[in-house]
């Protein structure tokens, strides 16, 4: 993951790495010049003709002796044409010669090589539908005649072979060949300047980094900086964008921290995702395991098979909780619900005692009508403290602790004997394998889907928040 970056650098060391970074980055731009040449060389040739001639020795480009020859031809014949005419004998040598030639520039395709045999076929095309030659049909020996070029102006026709065709004939080049059938690339002529400065530059820095870290060496000082080894492969020279990028970052010439921030969300976010899937599909799957198994059973049922606990300050905390929540259940909560208590035990007496035939009489007598009322209240209200008072008795003697705890280890063994009925262990085995099924299938793949994009979203806030809050401390 990218780290964010602060520089702390002193001012001049700061612009010397803004110098080498900026030499670095015009390195870059030579490299994917070179490797976009060759694709755009055709509109270089068009807008900057002067740069084809300076570059084209670079890729070991010339022009094609074939077409080369053949525009030639038709410059002298145009400057014959200007001088003797039509009708002179160097003439027709000439248009015979732009015959002969273009029937063999046809049937050889010198376009082929420099990947431009549609230059060829639309200067077919062009040339037929310029004299009306069917498509069948070559109609240079028609355009390249006496008779065609004195029924037209012939001037009209070299402008139109000019504008039209000359372009695309000096488009073909032919390029010159290494052994192995590699072509010829010069590149390393404008590459090797740069090399250099670099070359020292990371040597410089490695030496400094293994000397400032005592416990690095001057090789593994190297391996730190493995991303500069870029800068010197003589091929795959477009991965140089790495350790540009990285140099105009750290030479604050370049803001990546929002590219940065993206990807440090898009790989928590990815990472958790698939981590909390992977570890909470295989906690269940175990656990689904120790159920078939019957090894929750043995723990829970065989208190020595279980492997001992390790205690933290001496204190068994799953004690402690129940002990303190049930100190507060009595000594705090009860006294507070006590009158909700004792008007349920009220209803409940009302209910039962409203059913006897003895007490409806009661409740008729003269003079003792409200008696029945004032005895299920006294009732209630004792009954109430009667159980509130033997609950606090019971926590506070120790018989009663005693009976207590004897009451819950019986209760224990008498469930214990009952779940380990084949039947019964079966089932709860069955329900809790579903169960857990259930919980893997409906709640891990949510948890890992829903909350993980806002848990890093807070997680960045909080980040961002910290780093607001720094300066002022």
């Amino acid at each position: 993951m990218l780290s964010r970056h602060k520089s702390s650098e002193k001012p001049l060391a700061l612009w010397y790495n803004r110098i080498i970074a900026l030499i670095a980055l015009l390195n870059l731009g030579l490299v994917l010049f070179n490797m976009s040449y060759i694709p755009l060389r055709d509109v270089y040739l068009q807008f900057i003709p002067g740069l084809t001639r300076l570059y084209d020795p670079i890729k070991g480009i010339r022009p094609h002796p074939s077409t080369e020859f053949y525009l030639n031809r038709v410059n002298s014949l145009e400057a014959r044409l200007r001088v003797a005419g039509l009708e002179s004998p160097e003439t027709g040598e000439l248009l015979g010669d732009l015959r002969r030639i273009s029937q063999q520039i046809v049937a050889n395709n010198p376009f082929e090589g420099a990947g431009k045999s549609g230059y060829l076929t639309q200067i077919n095309q062009t040339i037929n539908q310029r004299v009306g030659a069917s498509p069948g049909e070559s109609g240079y020996a028609q355009f390249w005649s006496e008779e065609y070029l004195s029924q037209v102006d012939w001037q009209t026709e070299l402008e139109f072979f000019n504008a039209e065709l000359r372009p695309l004939i000096s488009a073909n080049y032919y390029r010159e060949l290494r052994p192995y059938g590699r072509f010829v690339d010069r590149f390393w002529i404008i590459d090797l300047p740069f090399m250099l400065i670099l070359g020292v530059d990371f040597l410089g820095r490695t030496y400094l980094l293994s000397r400032r870290r005592p416990d690095l060496n001057w090789l593994e000082a190297i391996l730190r900086r493995w991303h500069d080894l870029f800068f010197f492969l003589p091929f795959w020279r477009w991965l140089r964008i790495l350790p540009v990028t990285l140099r105009l970052y750290r030479a604050e010439l370049l803001d990546l921290r929002p590219v940065i921030n993206q990807i440090n969300h898009d790989f928590a976010v990815g990472f958790a995702q698939e981590l909390i899937e992977i570890i909470g599909v295989q906690v269940i799957e175990q656990m689904q395991a120790s159920v078939k198994r019957g090894e929750v059973t043995r723990w829970l049922l065989e208190p020595s098979s279980r492997r001992p606990y390790v205690q933290v300050n001496n204190t068994n905390e799953i004690q402690a909780i129940a002990n303190r929540l049930l100190n507060v259940s009595v000594y705090d909560v009860l006294p507070q619900i006590q009158p909700d208590v004792e008007a349920l035990l009220h209803h409940s007496l009302n209910q039962t005692l409203n059913q006897l035939p003895a007490y409806q009489q009661l409740q008729h007598l003269p003079g003792v009508s409200r008696l029945p009322q004032q005895l299920t209240e006294r009732l209630a209200k004792d009954l109430s403290q009667a159980v509130y008072g033997n609950l606090v008795s019971t926590l506070e003697d120790p018989v009663g602790a005693e009976l207590s705890a004897r009451l819950g280890k019986n209760f224990r063994s008498a469930l214990g004997d009952e779940l380990q009925k084949t039947h019964n262990l079966q089932q709860i085995q069955d329900w809790l394998v579903d169960l857990l099924e259930e919980i893997k299938l409906n709640y891990v793949k949510q948890v890992a889907e829903g909350d993980i994009e806002a848990a890093v979203e807070r997680t960045e806030q909080l980040r961002r928040k910290s780093q607001e809050e720094l300066p002022r401390g």
